[in-house]
């Protein structure tokens, strides 16, 4: 730390009682390592009030800021304006309906000011650079902002206060007249044209896809699914893969005739040709000797017309909507049917009745995009969801009990339609899909909110298909704004116009809530994003929301808790929700054990089906819907080859063998190190390692090396590490007693005699090999070129081995320990003093400063302070919030010691040394949230 920092803190300048005030340690906000908004979003959660000087905002930010603005009594100012006339008139009505906000508009020329003031009670945090309140400039685009905290009297921020102050005197009210006038006079910012290509040409999916697929058809495979969500192209996808086929017939199956119809259209785009080549077989329509022929299911499985039809008629048969292949109609059709190929297309593979869909595909998975991959890749309309409480009264809020007519009251009416209002949608008019419970429901909303003034229409699985064409096509021509329904349309419906999704109803499977969420994302012009409001009641299943929402595979009930209160981000989409809303899903969390026997029991059929066979580890890793770390986490199983035994798979381990599985399975599969990873794969690959070759292998992957780190290697591999007593017994015996490698010259390493033995068995082996490749794969998040990865877990042993210390000594490690080089300090934060059961109360006051104590009695003179005082002494941090949290710390980083003086502490007033630490590396703005503003 440089001189004038540490000399602020000696002489006073520094006050570690107040967040935030290191005036002389300002920090850069780029978008690089965390979104811009986490920053303004954590000030807003925690300052007095705010004043903003923004030169432009756009309608797709105000979603998030509406949801923290509405739960926090917090009260702001933003000072905006007309410049360039980038604020479309949308904008200020949206900022009126903020009833904590007050607006003004600048009267000054060319207003292009990006700052942010943030007001406590003794200091003030001010962010000043590049960027305007846009969803690019705060969440994507490359800015440079600068963040400085300071007492009232600081220079820059009272400069800055004092320009704000001058800014606000000179600039009028928002106000509804104003808007109007600025509306007449509006002429919207003119977009970048874009050329259109004369020719429907794929894109980077769509052409992944379909190498994928004609490898598979070269192989001579006569089955294939593609999976890809909703709004991804899958359409012409489609007619690509049939353009490049050339089949002399070609059938289409879909259970809808306005979607053939589309479809129908869509393939003549892309394929060319007259149009009496193309014909649909439904109700109305047989146009049997077509080409390329598009037909209902309903049609075509009518006995009387499929047995007039040739089994080899087509030659290439598309299956729409593929995960209802199992249904008996569909089968009818293609057990009578033999194309020389069949392709299923789906959005959602997964049934909701256990059908493996994969098996009828003969477990052939060409390609697979699913939503949040879709997003990053910008193929869909970015979304903000927020999750809201339901409607409550007396205490009493939704559940899966309540009745109708608490459902459809007045009152709730109101409330669902106020906060509809206030979260808005884009664009001049809504055109929303409403999922609720019960079909009686959702007749009595569509009631309800037309006569409020907002036309909505309930569809139900009633009305036929005509009713349904017909409201479509209101919502879309916006004679209604809602389409009222019971899971009705989670699938086979069109309407890219969607802006809003209201969901009404508990979440019974995350399966479903895609589905749902999806209908919205298609892309449309002028639809620059889409709002998701989720009205969460008191229901068994909230849990599934954030796992839904972020496609959460760790089964950890930590993650879904950070996940449920932190906010969230899919490329331009973000996720939100309300205090009382994540409360919610936190009671449901506490009633439900994610990484239980049955939830993996569920995990392993689920993928299973999928492939046909038992899965590996790396199966998880690349497609289950569980990470594979979950198995490492389980304190139930000892390793992988167990749980297998437990399925029933046919697998023949020995008990040392499993042994050597466990060790792998608890110390290696999570990948924090890669060096030892390394060192077994290449003796797998070579049958024996040297020096030379390993060094080398850690630069091709970027990973530090040196002595320490070899000798660590050995003790690890050696078990040597483990020769440590737990309860009645070492580790090292536990696993096994048994080297897994040993010397083999001067120069070599190879495996020990009994570990080559067990690789002799063909089981042992492929699950030995699974570990290892896996290990390797789940190692890609952490930096090597480090000991430890900033804000990624550890426990007490992780970081004695990955100090290279020769023995696990963390049993008795306790709050820290100190090495010849370096001491690691685990530290369990809890800022309520009341729940505190240590006399040790640790702080850190403002995300990088830390007051900290060594153990009782010590003092200035007591060896281990000195050594600790001596600056030769590398000091690790790693923090946790409770103790009711995982037995992982998260790593801080290095701190450095800026004072220290002896002190007394607990009731008995021993002796100990207090020392002010800082960190190097100023904690991040969703490492600092998680810590100290999460439910513990």
């Amino acid at each position: 730390m440089d001189k004038v920092l540490k000399d602020a803190v000696l002489n006073g300048l520094y006050n570690s009682n107040y967040p935030g005030q290191v005036n002389l340690t300002p920090q850069l906000l780029s978008n690089s390592d965390e979104k811009i908004w986490l920053s303004l979003r954590q000030e807003l959660l925690s300052a007095n009030s705010f004043t903003w000087a923004v030169a432009f905002i756009s309608e797709d930010m105000l979603v998030p800021l509406k949801q923290v603005l509405e739960d926090t009594d917090i009260q702001g100012t933003i000072i905006t304006g007309s410049y360039l006339q980038f604020n479309s008139p949308k904008v200020f009505y949206e900022l009126l309906k903020i009833p904590n906000l007050t607006v003004k508009i600048s009267t000054k020329s060319g207003f292009h000011a990006k700052g942010y003031l943030f007001k406590y009670e003794n200091y003030q945090t001010a962010i000043i650079g590049s960027a305007n309140f846009t969803r690019s400039a705060m969440l994507a685009n490359s800015e440079w902002c600068l963040k400085v905290s300071s007492t009232e009297n600081a220079s820059l921020t009272e400069q800055f206060k004092n320009e704000l102050s001058k800014l606000s005197s000179d600039s009028i009210a928002l106000s509804t007249d104003w808007i109007k006038a600025y509306e007449k006079n509006w002429i919207k910012p003119k977009a970048t044209k874009q050329l259109i290509p004369q020719e429907i040409t794929p894109n980077k999916m769509q052409r992944e896809a379909l190498d994928n697929l004609f490898e598979v058809i070269n192989q001579g495979q006569r089955r294939a699914l593609v999976v890809s969500a909703t709004g991804t192209g899958k359409t012409y996808l489609a007619a690509f893969a049939i353009k490049k086929y050339k089949p002399k017939r070609f059938l289409y199956l879909i259970h809808r005739t306005q979607i053939a119809k589309k479809t129908m259209d869509s393939f003549q785009k892309v394929i060319g040709g007259h149009k009496k080549d193309y014909g649909l077989l439904s109700g109305n329509h047989h146009d049997y000797s077509a080409k390329y022929l598009f037909a209902t299911v309903q049609t075509l499985s009518q006995d009387e017309l499929l047995k007039t039809i040739d089994p080899a008629e087509f030659d290439f048969i598309l299956i729409d909507e593929a995960h209802r292949s199992a249904a008996p109609s569909y089968q009818k059709i293609l057990n009578y049917l033999e194309p020389q190929f069949c392709l299923g297309l789906t959005a959602t593979p997964e049934r909701m009745d256990k059908e493996n869909i994969f098996e009828i595909y003969d477990y052939n998975l060409a390609y697979e995009i699913r939503l949040k991959d879709a997003l990053q890749e910008k193929m869909l309309t970015p979304f903000h969801y927020v999750g809201v409480e339901d409607y409550e009264i007396n205490g009493q809020t939704i559940d899966e009990t309540s009745d109708l007519a608490y459902l459809t009251a007045e009152k709730r009416v109101d409330y669902l339609l106020k906060e509809i209002d206030y979260y808005g949608y884009c664009g001049k008019k809504a055109h929303g899909l409403v999922f609720c419970s019960r079909q009686a429901e959702a007749k009595a909303l569509a009631f309800e909110f037309t006569n409020r003034g907002h036309k909505a229409i309930s569809l139900t699985n009633q009305n036929n298909e005509t009713e349904r064409q017909k409201a479509v096509k209101d919502l879309e021509a916006g004679k209604i704004e809602y389409i009222i329904t019971v899971d009705l349309f989670n699938e086979g419906i069109d309407i890219p116009c969607l802006n809003q999704i209201i969901m009404l109803r508990n979440t019974q499977s995350s399966i479903v809530f895609i589905q749902q969420l999806g209908r919205g994302l298609r892309k449309y012009p002028g639809k620059d994003y889409v709002t998701v409001i989720d009205f969460i009641g008191n229901y068994q299943n909230n849990y599934l929301i954030p796992l839904a929402l972020t496609d959460d595979r760790s089964a950890s009930i930590d993650q879904a808790k950070r996940e449920a209160q932190l906010p969230s981000f899919i490329g331009l989409s973000t996720i939100n929700f309300s205090k009382v809303a994540s409360e919610k899903i936190l009671a449901s969390l506490e009633k439900v054990k994610l990484d239980g026997l049955k939830q993996l029991r569920n995990a392993y059929h689920e993928l299973k089906n999928e492939l046909g066979r038992s899965p590996l580890l790396y199966d998880f890793y690349r497609l289950g819907s569980v990470s594979p770390l979950v198995f490492a986490q389980n304190t139930s199983l000892s390793s992988y080859a167990e749980f297998l035994e437990k399925m029933g798979a046919e697998i023949s381990i020995s008990s040392f063998e499993e042994k050597v599985l466990s060790f792998l399975t608890k110390e290696l599969l999570p990948g924090k190190r890669i060096h030892e990873l390394l060192f077994l794969k290449l003796i797998l690959d070579y049958g024996k390692v040297n020096r030379d070759q390993f060094e080398s292998e850690l630069k091709k992957q970027g990973a530090y090396y040196n002595s320490e780190v070899y000798d660590s290697i050995q003790k690890f591999l050696m078990l040597d590490f483990f020769d440590v007593k737990t309860g009645k017994t070492t580790k090292k015996v536990q696993y096994g007693n048994v080297p897994l490698i040993e010397q083999l010259n001067l120069f070599d390493f190879t495996f020990s005699e009994p570990i080559k033995k067990a690789l002799e068995n063909a089981d042992f082996k492929r699950l030995f090999t699974d570990l290892i490749k896996t290990a390797i794969a789940l190692n890609g998040q952490y930096d090597n070129q480090q000991k430890f990865t900033l804000y990624k877990p550890y426990d007490r042993k992780d970081a004695c081995h990955l100090l290279n210390w020769p023995l696990d000594v963390s049993a008795p490690m306790y709050g820290y320990r100190v090495g010849e080089k370096d001491c690691p300090i685990f530290i369990i934060y809890n800022k309520d003093e009341e729940k505190r059961s240590s006399v040790y109360h640790n702080t850190l006051s403002d995300g990088r400063s830390l007051h900290w104590y060594t153990r009782s009695p010590r003092h200035l003179d007591s060896a281990e302070v000195v050594r600790l005082l001596s600056g030769k002494i590398n000091l690790h941090l790693f923090v946790k919030k409770s103790d009711s949290a995982s037995r992982e710390f998260f790593y801080l980083g290095e701190a450095e010691i800026i004072s220290a003086r002896e002190e007394k502490i607990g009731p008995k007033q021993k002796p100990t040394v207090g020392m002010e630490l800082l960190l190097q590396t100023p904690l991040s703005s969703a490492m600092y949230q998680m810590l100290f503003t999460c439910e513990k």
